[in-house]
């Protein structure tokens, strides 16, 4: 009996067995079964559990409706199968059961492995606030953003795939020389000057690279806001 862990369970496991189909069970069959193990643990003098004994009689009950010649019908004059319900129980309980099956066996894999612990170091100037490469800019305004000027560019063709790529680099060496007198750039003012979703891509990448860097940090004065790209040596 500890090896199922409900009357649900065992059941699933004589459809498994038997591989009968959970949506045309044989009631007749499965009921059988069903006592057949249950007067197998009284005889060997199992206290049984409450849930075994109502799923006892409810399949005793739905037996006994396939048996009436009469069938009860919906409101649509269709005609009721008495082991629907039983049915869908034993498809939400397998659902559950694989589910927790895989987070398991997740949980297994990932007991064997030990994750290196790794502290990116940013550089900064004496006195610098780390906080400040992200002021009042959250991860949610970048992907917003980035969602936005990939919307605006055209599909990224069978010629764009092919011609010269967009290098990191080169980008970063572009944006930095975008910047005004004091110091800042605006998003939409590197977005206009991107003519493919592959330099949109590689631009954004290049930005986080700079802040990565320390060499420049982000700012949003109002929530939503325009979103500045500041150099942190220029910056007035």
């Amino acid at each position: 009996m500890e090896n199922f862990e409900g009357p649900l369970d065992l059941l699933l496991y004589f459809i498994r067995r038997d591989e009968l189909d959970i949506y045309d069970i044989p009631i007749a069959k499965i009921t059988k079964d069903f006592i057949d193990v249950i007067e197998e643990w009284k005889q060997a003098n199992l206290i049984l559990a409450g849930d075994f004994i109502v799923m006892t009689s409810t399949l005793m009950r739905v037996k006994a409706k396939m048996m009436i010649p009469r069938p009860e019908l919906d409101e649509d004059g269709e005609v009721i199968d008495p082991r629907e319900e039983l049915m869908q129980q034993l498809i939400d309980y397998k659902r559950f059961r694989d589910a927790s099956d895989i987070l398991n066996n997740m949980a297994v894999e990932r007991s064997h492995s030990i994750s290196r612990q790794f502290e990116q170091e940013v550089s900064t100037s004496e006195g610098d606030d780390l906080g400040t490469y992200f002021k009042n800019v959250t991860l949610f305004d970048l992907a917003r953003i980035f969602k936005e000027a990939i919307e605006s560019k055209p599909v990224i063709s069978q010629f764009e795939l092919n011609r010269e790529p967009v290098r990191l680099e080169k980008q970063k060496e572009l944006i930095l020389k975008y910047f005004d007198g004091e110091g800042r750039l605006r998003f939409t003012t590197i977005i206009k000057k991107l003519k493919s979703r592959m330099e949109v891509i590689v631009t954004f990448l290049a930005v986080l690279d700079l802040v990565r860097d320390g060499i420049c940090n982000l700012e949003q004065s109002d929530i939503f806001g325009e979103i500045e790209l500041v150099h942190l040596s220029l910056k007035s």
